[in-house]
């Protein structure tokens, strides 16, 4: 019994099958006869109208729900950098610092804040644009079907007006074999096939037209309301903008003005912190110098070093010109000097006395004094 219902359920599928491939069939032969210009195509200019401003008004929607969620993941993102951005500051401020507990509320108050935005903005912004775009799916199905549902509104037609000019051809094909079977068949068997003949070809005419009259049925239901659906949604979209945009300024108000106060809070915060930390080291260096403690006074700068007195010039002693030079004794750093031949040195050394070869060369004070160091000459008797 399972083998009979398996056959008798690939039998259903086989003549569904059959069916479809016929109606593709039968659709494809009459675009071709449309396109040749053979075969003429219902045309509704107001619902092709319709049709583009439909694709227009998908395509617009669809790139508004793109960059929507695009701007969502934004703020998911903003989120996550803010709420680390506070987590960071709440755990490096020190307990001692001025407004601990006030920076920790901020940092909380902040977090709740950008998931507040971002939960309203799904809610009412993102399930709203969803719920719009889900309805154009199954009316593009719908348009798809129409034309479809018309190309065989338009097939059946053009059979049918087929047959109907064709009905004369047709009794005049069934008169000639009449004609020749009434020379070999009794006069009662001319009649029967006769009417067995114009049977067929009314019951042909007759499934023609039924056919003609369901595929114009199902196409002008379906026509209808897409013809009522159509302008309809065309005038939704602008109700549909407003309500999205509209909301969304709202809520970025709101947000912005929420969160402009909680930075101004961590503003004051962060400015009386400063001004702590500047009473904290003017107070540090009050306290190193006390008003006890004299000033300590630098010392003198030195003053300038003791000018020595130049050193007296060495004498020079030149020979006499009897040869007789003047004994020169030193004793205790003191000269003992003859008063009768004793030059002066400036005029001893005098640059502008010039020596000639045959003067004697004056002896070097430092030849003189080894020489003469405690060694007394001779005075000649």
């Amino acid at each position: 019994m399972a083998e009979e219902q398996g056959k008798t359920g690939k039998g259903i599928n086989t003549g569904k099958l059959a069916t479809s491939m016929q109606k593709r069939l039968s659709r494809a032969q009459e675009k071709v006869l449309q396109k040749l210009g053979k075969a003429d195509e219902t045309r509704d200019t107001a619902f092709e109208e319709g049709v583009a401003n439909f694709n227009k008004q998908m395509a617009e929607g669809t790139k508004l729900q793109k960059d929507l969620r695009a701007y969502l993941a934004a703020v998911k993102t903003m989120h996550d950098a803010s709420k680390r951005l506070q987590d960071c500051l709440a755990d490096m401020y020190e307990p001692e610092w001025f407004g601990k507990e006030e920076v920790d509320t901020i940092a909380e108050e902040t977090d709740i804040l950008w998931s507040d935005y971002h939960d309203k903005l799904v809610d009412n912004s993102m399930i709203a644009m969803d719920t719009y775009l889900a309805q154009f799916p199954d009316i593009k199905a719908r348009i798809a079907k129409r034309d479809r549902k018309m190309t065989d509104y338009d097939s059946a037609r053009h059979h049918f007006g087929s047959l109907q000019k064709g009905k004369k051809q047709d009794q005049a094909k069934i008169a000639k074999p009449m004609s020749l079977v009434e020379k070999a068949a009794p006069g009662w068997a001319q009649g029967i096939l006769s009417a067995h003949q114009i049977a067929q070809t009314n019951l042909t005419r007759n499934q023609a037209e039924e056919e003609l009259g369901r595929a114009q049925k199902v196409f002008e239901e379906i026509n209808v309301d897409l013809q009522d659906e159509l302008p309809q949604l065309w005038n939704s979209r602008v109700g549909f903008y407003v309500n999205t945009f509209q909301s969304m300024a709202g809520y970025q108000q709101r947000f912005h003005k929420d969160m402009g106060k909680l930075n101004q809070d961590l503003n004051d915060v962060m400015t009386k912190l400063d001004e702590q930390r500047l009473a904290n080291e003017a107070a540090a260096v009050n306290h190193s110098v006390t008003p006890d403690a004299a000033p300590k006074t630098r010392p003198a700068p030195p003053g300038p070093a003791p000018v020595r007195p130049p050193p007296s010039p060495r004498p020079s002693l030149t020979p006499a010109p009897d040869t007789q030079q003047q004994d020169i004794i030193l004793f205790d750093g003191e000269a003992l000097v003859s008063d009768a031949n004793t030059t002066a040195p400036s005029q001893a050394t005098a640059p502008s006395q010039a020596t000639t070869p045959s003067q004697p060369q004056v002896a070097s004070w430092d030849s003189w004094e080894v020489s003469t160091s405690c060694i007394f000459p001779l005075q000649p008797s």
